[in-house]
């Protein structure tokens, strides 16, 4: 499979996180509440143009990837999260970044051990 030139790819922008609940939670129900949030906000369409994936996730902090222009929507989405499995809960951003590498450094490296499974960045 070819890869596209550079300035065709879209650009994203990557979110680092963190997730104050009462109880600990998984990266996959954290991933269904982002998106139940978000498709209750902005509706289908505008969601699947917003891009949103959650990268990585442990700890109560994560990045979470987002189209360059859909910056603004998404952190939208994120406040409007109230609760995940059923128990109190909202996302704080801690800084957003052009680059993984970005956002791990400068938001993340100084609170805790945090790493993301390279497999989860394959397309």
């Amino acid at each position: 499979m070819k890869r596209l030139l550079p300035s065709l790819r879209p650009r994203k922008r990557y979110l680092a996180i963190e997730l104050i609940s009462e109880d600990t939670t998984t990266r996959g129900e954290l991933t269904r509440e982002i998106y139940f949030a978000a498709c209750s906000l902005l509706g289908d369409v505008s969601v699947s143009e917003c891009d949103i994936k959650v990268l990585g996730f442990e700890n109560g902090l994560g990045i979470i990837q987002c189209a360059h222009t859909k910056l603004s929507e998404t952190r939208a989405a994120l406040a409007v999260l109230t609760q995940v499995n059923r128990k109190r809960a909202t996302v704080h951003v801690l800084g957003v970044s052009g680059t993984v590498k970005g956002a791990t450094e400068k938001f993340l490296e100084g609170r805790v051990a945090f790493s993301i499974n390279p497999l989860s960045l394959k397309p």
